[in-house]
């Protein structure tokens, strides 16, 4: 099977954008009902961490604003997303599909030369006061995902350690 590449450094995010959601999608596939929404972290004062619901509920959240912050960026009038608990594995690799689309979508009106920005009062100010250019703040929407991921698979193995 032969993968075809999107082209520029836009392509290239968005490909390994889109891995990454595939690489959670697989990791979640095998989630029962009761796994996702299960209680595996009881110490952290996260609420959006306590169990695979939370956390995806909070990745499809971030994926959106992330798209949204970029779209603001170019003068976009935008709503950020409410926090949606599903009950099923299926919905959110939904969830995950759409704002991957929706992020895509982002993209529409941007070259690879607006990736980068030098001048701070040019970028993105995110809601944790963190300054970002398009690329950096596309780069740690990659690696929210690559981390969250990371913490799905640990609490699979606590959950399934406890039955």
């Amino acid at each position: 099977m032969s993968k075809t590449y999107r082209t520029g450094a836009i392509g290239a995010l968005l490909d390994e954008y889109e891995r990454a959601i595939a690489d959670l999608q697989q990791t979640i596939s095998d989630v029962s009902d009761i796994e996702l929404a299960a209680v595996a972290d009881d110490i952290t004062t996260d609420p959006m961490c306590k169990s695979i619901q939370t956390i995806l509920s909070h990745v499809v959240r971030s994926g959106y604003a992330y798209a949204l912050y970029i779209q603001q960026l170019k003068k976009d009038k935008v709503d950020h997303p409410s926090i949606v608990l599903h009950t099923t594995v299926k919905d959110y690799q939904k969830d995950l599909d759409d704002f991957f689309a929706f992020t895509t979508n982002s993209f529409k009106n941007i070259q690879d030369n607006q990736l980068e920005e030098p001048d701070n009062s040019k970028k993105i100010v995110t809601s944790w006061n963190q300054v970002y250019d398009i690329e950096q703040i596309t780069e740690h929407a990659i690696v929210h995902i690559l981390r969250h991921r990371r913490q799905i698979e640990k609490f699979k193995i606590i959950l399934r350690a406890q039955k």
